[in-house]
């Protein structure tokens, strides 16, 4: 990694994606960045954008592949393993915990309405971090009006015609990527 932080242990990967797991109720974007890349420094905003790109386009959960990542880029093998247990472990606990305790009240309107509210609360934080993260876009080779173009086209084949996000990664994706080479190589950077 070329930040100047690196998971000092396996057992530091673990503890602190334990503790990142634990805050993410609803989503952990807004909490993987502020921790990975300003509270822990083990990424560069720019690192981090570049590996949650790849994590996104790979299968599975998002948070999940870069756990695996930057364990793997740690301590290898093992590194990717203490990072994908303290990942899942607590929470996955928690969860049947809190699963077992609300059974018998999660179909009432209260607990719907809660539901309702915390979607909104969530919608907000990916937004916040989604403003906080195109500061990032100036060092893209393709420059920020095109990538804000590239998010733009993206947001509105998937949230407003409702598009099959696989087909919009298959078609927006490599036009992206072949448009980001030829930005490299007008550089002189390939």
């Amino acid at each position: 990694m070329s930040s100047t932080h690196a998971p000092s242990s396996k057992t530091d990967l673990f503890i602190s994606f334990t503790w990142l797991a634990l805050q993410g109720f609803g989503g952990v974007l807004t909490v993987v960045q502020r921790e990975l890349v300003e509270k822990k420094r083990w990424l560069t905003q720019d690192e981090f954008l570049e590996d949650w790109a790849v994590a996104q386009i790979l299968p599975g959960p998002n948070v999940v592949n870069l756990a695996l990542m930057i364990g793997g880029r740690s301590f290898g093998i093992q590194g990717a393993l203490a990072a994908l247990s303290g990942l899942l472990l607590a929470p996955t606990a928690l969860v049947l915990l809190l699963a077992a305790a609300v059974a018998g009240v999660a179909d009432t309107a209260a607990a719907q309405g809660m539901l309702r509210g915390m979607g909104a609360v969530a919608a907000g934080l990916i937004a916040a971090v989604g403003i906080k993260m195109l500061s990032a876009l100036k060092n893209n080779p393709m420059g920020m009006l095109t990538c804000i173009g590239i998010g733009t086209l993206t947001f509105i084949a998937i949230g407003l015609l409702r598009l099959p996000l696989g087909w919009v990664l298959l078609s927006l994706g490599p036009l992206a990527s072949v448009w980001a080479a030829h930005c490299i190589k007008q550089r002189g950077g390939a």
